[in-house]
């Protein structure tokens, strides 16, 4: 059995301590995902950056980019990444009736919120190929063209997240045990 290592500060490979005291430095503590992407520097250091991106140079608000992040982790079914961005998404001061509404997979509180949940859906559900029409209806929803293209960053963050998840089996911080989450319906085959 192929078993990940969650490694420490000093634990982990030379190339990940830096991106790991930057983590520890935000979060004041390192993650049990980054603690685990740290066997592979790359993705560690890809992973952060690519959070950051995301956050700091898209023209998304909080709600949006909670309403990005939880779609794809809770289409991924990422047992660790739903509770962690709940807990994020608590010290971003994200209304609880959009959290519980996209860990639940019911209606959130506005179309137009709902039109990028439906669109994120349809990127990574289609693997990037949307149509014109659904380019178009998130556009009507007040969306832009920068936008459309600003969740493939979203999703790309969330794939290295989530399937590194997956495949290690990373558990739930105890900071986040208070948000263990499972998906209520089946994935759609």
């Amino acid at each position: 059995m192929i078993d990940f290592t969650a490694h420490t500060i000093d634990s982990a490979p030379e190339d990940s301590r830096a991106t790991m005291e930057e983590v520890k430095s935000a979060f004041g503590r390192v993650s049990g995902l980054i603690a685990v992407m740290a066997e592979a520097p790359a993705l560690a250091k890809a992973y952060w950056q690519m959070h950051h991106i995301f956050m700091k140079e898209t023209t998304f608000d909080k709600d949006e980019l909670t309403v990005v992040w939880q779609t794809i982790n809770v289409e991924h079914e990422c047992h660790y990444c739903v509770p962690g961005h709940t807990g994020i998404a608590k010290m971003m001061k994200v209304d609880d009736a959009i959290t519980n509404a996209l860990r639940d997979e019911t209606p959130l509180p506005n179309a137009h919120l709902e039109a990028l949940r439906t669109f994120t859906l349809q990127v990574v559900r289609q693997r990037g190929k949307v149509t014109q029409e659904q380019m178009q209806a998130f556009v009507d929803a007040g969306y832009t063209k920068r936008q459309i293209l600003e969740v493939l960053v979203g999703t790309a963050q969330k794939v290295m997240s989530n399937y590194t998840n997956a495949i290690a089996e990373t558990p739930v911080d105890p900071a986040m045990q208070a948000y263990a989450w499972k998906k209520a319906t089946p994935a759609l085959a």
